[in-house]
């Protein structure tokens, strides 16, 4: 298990947590959850087909 350390980015970019960690989770997890059909289309293999559409030329 690693710990993460934010000094660094807190002390050259004076980044500040907004949130706490469990608090960040439960809300990903809730986004997650509240938009199942989002997380479906990118599941089924449409979304691969959009990224190699788009993206593959690069």
């Amino acid at each position: 298990r690693y710990a993460i350390n934010c000094d660094k980015i807190k002390n050259e970019l004076g980044w500040q947590q907004k949130m706490s960690f469990e608090e960040g989770l439960r809300k990903t997890v809730k986004w997650y959850l509240d938009n199942r059909e989002w997380v479906e289309t990118i599941r089924s293999g449409e979304y691969k087909k959009w990224l190699k559409k788009n993206y593959s030329h690069r």
